[in-house]
C-alpha cells in the first residue's frame, strides 16, 4: 500500500488544513466514488460537458496542473451538488467552491498516478486513509 500511503500523506500534508482533514477527505471521497454522480469518471465528464475538459485533464495528466477558480468549480459541479458539499462542510457555497478550487487540482493529480483513473474501490481506500493520517 505504499502508493496509497504516499497519496494520502501528500494530500494531507500539502493540501488540507489540519482542522479540515476529515470533512475535506469525506467530501473528496464522495466526489470521486459516489456511484450516483458517476464517481471520478462522472466528475471528469461534467467538467468536459461544461467546457473544462482541458483543465481537469491537466490534473490527471503528467504535466503541470492548471488552476481553477471558485466560479469554474460552481460551473462544473452545478449548484445542487455544490450546495450538498457546502452543507457537508458547514460552509457557504462560495466558501466551499473556494476550498474545492484550492485543493481539488492537487487531489485529483495525486489520485490519478501516471495519468490513469483508478477504480472507485482503490480511490475509496486511498481517501479513507486520509482520516487515519494526521
Amino acid at each position: 500500500m505504499g502508493l496509497l500511503n504516499d497519496i494520502a500523506g501528500s494530500i494531507l500534508g500539502k493540501v488540507l488544513g489540519s482542522g479540515e482533514q476529515g470533512k475535506l477527505a469525506a467530501t473528496l471521497r464522495d466526489l470521486v466514488t459516489n456511484p450516483e454522480t458517476g464517481g471520478l469518471e462522472g466528475m471528469i465528464e461534467k467538467f468536459r460537458t461544461n467546457g473544462l475538459g482541458d483543465l481537469i485533464g491537466s490534473w490527471i495528466g503528467k504535466g503541470e496542473n492548471m488552476p481553477i477558480s471558485a466560479d469554474q468549480i460552481k460551473e462544473a459541479l452545478g449548484s445542487e451538488q455544490l450546495q450538498k458539499i457546502a452543507q457537508g462542510l458547514g460552509l457557504s457555497t462560495d466558501q466551499a467552491s473556494s476550498k474545492l478550487a484550492e485543493f481539488l487540482p492537487s487531489a485529483i493529480d495525486k489520485l490519478t498516478p501516471e495519468g490513469q483513473v483508478p477504480s472507485p474501490d482503490v480511490l475509496s481506500k486511498a481517501i479513507e486513509m486520509f482520516k487515519t493520517k494526521s
